[in-house]
């Protein structure tokens, strides 16, 4: 391979002849092959993003000169349209605060802008990437402004794939309200219920969690750019922060704002915390949710068999006809992740240091993958799960078309028959002690329930089902 050779403060460094970046980005590359992991694609995007709107800032405020502004413009413009990707090279494990990460980015786009203008790469006397493409700016208020802009895009993302769920869920307690069933605490037989108020309190506690997605967005809105190096704006022009949040959120659509205090911007990451926690609790109530459903889809012969997931893939490579559920089981692990995940921005958040948390990149990393493996995570179960059309094999050979999950109200109707849960509701009318009794009895010869009220003459059959519809009326 060909190389060139260039400098920056510490000397010559050899650089690919071919690539857009230089010697800074070529010293990160040999200090930090840590884990072979490249930055997020909308970590790249909100980055670049801010570069051409420094660029297009500083060109307005006189900062620099017109020609090299809009040079920096369009090479930003060819990598939001997807260009050069393979030029944003640094470890995500890398230099604190994330500088080599910023360097990347001011070196591709110095270099591509010095090719504009008739230069050579990586001439740095036509476009620098430190004096032009960085000017007015600081890692300190680059790096957790892309975290925000890439996180405001994926949250939007993640509502719309957690909504989509919601909504399944709520058009299955619609589909289900009919269907009876036995409830169930401490895994034990509790009072009856609806087999649709399950799949409605899945659909309410989601739309709970978005709730909490929305409150953590809304104050991602608030940048710190303009902050500089730790929040007192040096080097950057009256109204240079004000300026940016326009540019950005004209060129993005984005709903940002400049920051009330950029000190405290640039001090804390507790925003990245707070969408973190949320992303935690959103994955602690999935893995539950995704938990039961694969308890009553337990079986066939063996399990509970309440409901029917659709077969998307042979469950064994040794047991033939098997079929798992796989697509619960995948957002299962998906949650795992999202929970340690947040294990490590919480961690980070509360090692900042002064006037700046140099963990940064780890954050966003973390906070990068969390958001794109739940909403990926989210939308495919949601439609190869909850809602996928497939054809079922009754007994007889035939075959019926089911939509998504459906219910076995056989099976819903064997295990209500037979719980002991039934007792409790005649609570009311014989007390607590003697509904214990039924229950003994019940249990003792094998019987219902209903089969031992109605031999001790306690109520009729028609007066007992009475019983079991006021009980799931509510």
């Amino acid at each position: 391979m060909t190389s060139r050779i260039e400098r920056d403060s510490l000397g010559e460094m050899e650089v690919p002849a071919d690539a857009l970046y230089g010697a800074q980005t070529a010293r990160a590359l040999r200090n930090f092959p840590v884990s072979g992991l490249k930055p997020h694609p909308l970590f790249v995007w909100a980055t670049v993003a801010i570069k051409k709107a420094a660029a297009t800032v500083n060109r307005q405020l006189g900062q620099i000169d017109p020609r090299i502004a809009d040079a920096i413009v369009a090479a930003a413009d060819e990598v939001l349209n997807g260009r050069h990707a393979d030029q944003f090279v640094v470890d995500v494990f890398q230099a604190g605060a994330g500088t080599s990460h910023n360097m990347n980015v001011n070196e591709v786009l110095a270099s591509r802008a010095a090719e504009i203008l008739g230069g050579q790469r990586g001439d740095r006397r036509l476009v620098h990437p430190n004096d032009h493409v960085n000017r007015g700016q600081s890692t300190n208020d680059v790096i957790p402004t892309a975290m925000r802009l890439c996180s405001l895009r994926q949250v939007r993302d993640l509502d719309e794939a957690v909504a989509g769920l919601e909504a399944a869920f709520q058009a299955k307690a619609t589909e289900f309200h009919g269907v009876l069933k036995s409830g169930r605490t401490h895994l034990q037989d509790a009072v009856p219920m609806r087999l649709g108020s399950e799949f409605g309190a899945w659909a309410r506690s989601l739309a709970c969690c978005r709730a909490r997605l929305h409150d953590a967005f809304d104050d991602l809105c608030e940048l710190g750019i303009g902050g500089n190096a730790i929040g007192s704006g040096v080097n950057t022009p009256a109204g240079f922060a004000e300026h940016m949040a326009a540019a950005l959120r004209e060129q993005t659509g984005l709903p940002v704002r400049p920051g009330v205090d950029l000190y405290e911007r640039c001090q804390s990451t507790a925003d990245f915390a707070q969408l973190s926690a949320s992303l935690r609790t959103l994955a602690i109530e999935l893995n539950r949710i995704s938990s039961d459903i694969r308890l009553l889809a337990s079986g066939p012969a063996t399990g509970l068999g309440e409901i029917l997931l659709p077969p998307v893939q042979p469950g064994s490579s040794i047991m033939p006809g098997k079929v798992n559920p796989v697509m619960a089981e995948m957002l299962g692990m998906v949650c795992f992740h999202v929970i340690g995940a947040d294990t490590c921005v919480a961690m980070a958040s509360q090692a900042g240091q002064l006037e700046l948390n140099v963990m940064m990149p780890v954050m966003a990393h973390n906070l990068n993958t969390s958001l794109t493996v739940l909403t990926n995570g989210v939308r495919l179960f949601t439609e190869r799960c909850v809602l996928l059309f497939w054809q079922q094999e009754l007994p007889d050979g035939s075959t019926v078309q089911r939509h998504g999950i459906a219910a076995d109200e056989a099976a819903c109707a064997r295990f209500l028959e037979r719980s002991t849960g039934l007792a409790t509701l005649l609570n009311p009318a014989i007390g607590y002690d003697a509904a214990a009794e039924v229950m003994k009895q019940a249990r003792r010869e094998g019987r219902t329930v209903r089969e031992v009220v109605v031999r001790r003459g306690l109520m009729s059959s028609e007066e007992f089902d009475a019983l079991i519809q006021r009980a799931v009326e509510r």
